[in-house]
């Protein structure tokens, strides 16, 4: 087996500032560890304010040239950058699974996934358009112009440390935008591997920084109080992104929030259970359940209620659990061990309250933070876990017997990301569709991510939207032009 870490050379393993791969201003440094087995993998550059600062220096020199780049040349970069992850995506992968911990298989996906972004966003570049229209009283004309918002700061959390970045950057450098990454500090070293494919395939200077820290809280907020940046974008949870919006509201900064979830399955009785059976083992456990849209609750209607939970503790329960390199491993590590702790916790607050475990529900002995896949019934209402984001795999079943009824509790929340649905019935389905509070739903499918499509959530899952057309607009603002013309 090679050395992912090979495809990441130690000179890169440092702060991307500028033109220039660099230590922190202090020299310190963290360590990355893998989560499989505990083990210090590499050690990034720790940054404070003022490497956070230089790095909006940077980004705000680069801004008026890059701005005026003709978007032909934009376009041909995030193209160049989409080639390069393709055809890159083995070795970029396998970085992925040894930070992150997802199998092998997920990260290959996730390396397509992201790369679908700069493929989109290349063909958004040359589509950037204003309107020209005769006022409707007349005599004048009115021109609207759109213009890059200016520095943009991001900051990515480590469930996809490819493909979260790619869906900021890629828009932003559509619509003629610098930026500046604060990757999660878990998952520094692919967003450090992008930035370097970047400067490679000749991105200019300046335009793509990156920032690794430990410091997270001085050095965004250092950059959210400069007048130079102008524009925000978080992936993480409501309670960082709360504070994050407190902020960004000194300077009036432009925001896109996509914050915590607490999707709702439905299973109806009219269902296809195959399909849904299929569409439920994707929405709880893709990328080992750490997704804001993963199915945190599933709601089974009872005539089927049985029979589907029975199949998918079969499912669930079949699935190998170890180190995401390894051949045939379904589940890998969780990110940390504060995180195999929550899950643990939530497990046990539920089975004290009533519920009973089908599979799994005990942490493995051994090095690692592993969980295994885990089914539980006869949940109660006030279980901690349904009310919160359990991000793992984790699957409590709960059953309803009408669609005001489980509507009602899949709302009862005050996010609202993603919801999945799952009926034969037409009607039904809009139903569904109308009356869930969801940024996005899943109709008889468990998986819904694309980069063309919208992604964003309302309530206090989120602001704005990334992927689609949608996604470029987040990045540009409108300037109206009265022409005179009698």
């Amino acid at each position: 087996m090679s050395d992912p870490m090979n495809v990441l050379a130690p000179e890169h393993r440092r702060l991307r500032i500028g033109d220039a791969w660099r230590d922190a201003a202090s020299g310190a440094t963290f360590a990355v560890e893998d989560p499989a087995t505990g083990k210090t993998i590499a050690e990034v550059a720790d940054a404070d304010v003022v490497d956070g600062l230089a790095a909006l220096d940077a980004a705000s020199r680069a801004m008026a040239a890059w701005a005026a780049t003709p978007p032909r040349r934009r376009s041909e970069l995030l193209t160049a950058t989409y080639r390069a992850l393709t055809e890159r995506s083995e070795e970029i992968a396998r970085l992925i699974t040894l930070e992150m911990g997802k199998p092998l298989a997920e990260a290959r996906g996730e390396v397509a996934y992201g790369a679908e972004f700069f493929r989109w966003f290349a063909e958004e570049a040359v589509r950037v358009e204003g309107r020209y229209s005769i006022a409707p009283a007349g005599g004048y004309r009115i021109l609207t112009v759109p213009k890059p918002v200016g520095p943009c700061v991001f900051v990515t959390p480590w469930n996809f440390p490819l493909a979260m970045g790619a869906r900021k950057i890629a828009p932003a450098l559509a619509a003629g935008c610098t930026t500046i990454t604060k990757p999660a500090g878990q998952t520094p070293l692919t967003m450090l591997l992008l930035a370097r494919i970047m400067e490679e395939v000749g991105v200019p200077p300046g335009v793509v920084n990156v920032v690794t820290t430990k410091r997270s809280g001085a050095v965004v907020s250092a950059l959210l109080a400069d007048s130079r940046t102008r524009k925000l974008s978080f992936t993480g949870s409501t309670e960082v992104g709360r504070v994050l919006l407190r902020q960004a509201s000194d300077n009036v900064l432009r925001t896109s929030m996509e914050l915590g979830g607490n999707a709702a399955l439905i299973v109806c009785a009219d269902a296809d259970l195959d399909v849904a059976l299929d569409g439920a083992m994707v929405a709880k456990m893709r990328n080992i359940g750490e997704s804001c849209i993963a199915a945190n609750r599933i709601y089974v209607e009872e005539p089927v209620r049985e029979e589907f939970t029975a199949r998918f503790a079969e499912r669930m329960g079949a699935l190998s659990v170890g180190h995401g390199l390894d051949d045939g491993v379904n589940v890998g590590a969780l990110i940390d061990e504060a995180s195999v702790t929550t899950i643990d916790g939530l497990v046990a607050d539920a089975v004290d309250r009533g519920a009973r475990v089908l599979v799994g529900g005990e942490r493995p002995d051994g090095p690692g933070h592993f969980y295994p896949p885990t089914v539980l019934v006869d949940v109660p209402e006030d279980a901690r876990m349904l009310q919160e984001e359990i991000f793992g795999p984790v699957a409590p079943i709960i059953s309803f017997t009408s669609d005001d009824e489980v509507m009602a509790k899949a709302n009862d929340t005050e996010h609202g990301l993603a919801g999945y649905v799952f009926t034969r019935d037409l009607q039904r389905a809009l139903r569904f569709a109308e009356g869930l509070d969801t940024g996005m739903l899943g109709i008889n499918r468990g998986l819904i991510s694309d980069p063309s499509a919208p992604f964003g959530g309302v309530k206090q899952s989120g602001i704005g939207k990334e992927g689609s057309h949608e996604g470029v607009l987040e990045y540009l603002d409108l300037t109206y032009v009265a022409i005179d013309l009698p």
